[in-house]
């Protein structure tokens, strides 16, 4: 069962009698959640008419079975001659995607700076996995707080191979380890898959990857011959100080390829509704029709509740840094 609050300074005022639709989503690489609900704009038998201002800092709670799954700040309503009123609300990273200023950082982590970021746009409170790489340094001039985190979890990545995300919870920002929230929900064809469209790609392919200096003389490369023979060359080119060894040269090539060394994968699928599969998380999918039966990430996700069902639209990809059977 849905429940739907909206809050008015320190009063709630409980609309779920009188929506039509909430659409629920998010997906990899943008910042917020969000929620666009449709109600009833027109005093009913069952419910009352619903005043909203997107300008008086109006927020939002939706509960499914009384679990909170989604908080946040009405951005912008809508109302019309056939009486409907349209909400679309964002989670509090909309805060992180609307805020600008200078970073300079030397010598720290991707948790450092993530604890920096949180403390100076007052938004303390949530946990922050240790990301452990020190990062030589990251400036950004004029630039969102959201960017500069991807960037730190981006160049993370490239050094480690692990991936991080930023997520809202409950009015709290969290850093966690991606792989952390691999919670294995089975969606089956046959059971609870609807629909689904399988696309390989090579657009974004990088068969070689070349290291430079400073003075932009070759330290490293590092080719995948085989590929090449069959589609030709695309060279990714990285930029390295003096201070990395041959092994962190090594390690860096070994992860531009895990990222981009293979044809890009992905899965979009359509069924039956399932709260906690959402972007950062991860499923386990079973296509007989395909041979695939493993784990996938979420990267972009879709719910729409109506009076009387749940479903949801799926972007997957592959997380071939997950152990998986099949």
């Amino acid at each position: 069962m849905i429940k739907f609050v909206i809050i008015q300074g320190t009063t709630g005022y409980d609309v779920s009698e009188c929506f039509e639709q909430i659409t629920w989503g998010g997906r990899k690489g943008a910042a917020p959640r969000n929620v666009n609900i449709t109600l009833l704009d027109d005093d009913g038998e069952k419910h009352k008419r619903v005043s909203v201002d997107c300008e008086n800092g109006d927020q939002c709670v939706m509960y499914e079975d009384n679990k909170e799954i989604f908080r946040g700040i009405i951005v912008s309503h809508t109302q019309s001659n056939k009486k409907k009123l349209v909400i679309t609300a964002y989670d509090n990273m909309y805060y992180l995607a609307n805020n600008k200023d200078s970073f300079c950082y030397t010598n720290q982590t991707a948790t450092q700076i993530f604890n920096d970021c949180m403390t100076r746009i007052g938004m303390t409170g949530g946990t922050a996995a240790d990301t452990a790489y020190v990062i030589p340094e990251l400036p950004k001039a004029k630039t969102t707080y959201y960017d500069v985190l991807l960037d730190a979890l981006s160049t993370t990545f490239s050094a480690t191979g692990i991936r991080y995300y930023i997520s809202s919870d409950k009015g709290n920002i969290h850093l966690r380890q991606r792989s952390e929230n691999a919670l294995q929900w089975v969606l089956e064809v046959g059971a609870n898959i609807t629909d689904y469209e399988y696309t390989k790609s090579i657009v974004g392919i990088k068969t070689r990857v070349r290291l430079l200096s400073k003075e932009d003389a070759i330290v490293y490369e590092e080719a995948n011959n085989a590929l090449e023979e069959k589609i030709g060359t695309f060279m990714e080119v990285k930029s390295v100080d003096d201070s990395y060894n041959a092994a962190q040269m090594q390690e860096l090539v070994k992860s531009v390829f895990e990222e981009k060394g293979n044809p890009a994968k992905s899965l979009k699928i359509s069924g039956m509704g399932i709260t906690d599969a959402i972007s950062g998380g991860c499923v386990y999918v079973v296509i007989p029709h395909l041979g695939i039966k493993r784990t996938f990430y979420i990267d972009e996700d879709t719910h729409t509740f109506t009076r009387r069902s749940h479903t949801m639209k799926l972007k997957l990809n592959f997380a071939d840094d997950i152990n998986s059977a099949g």
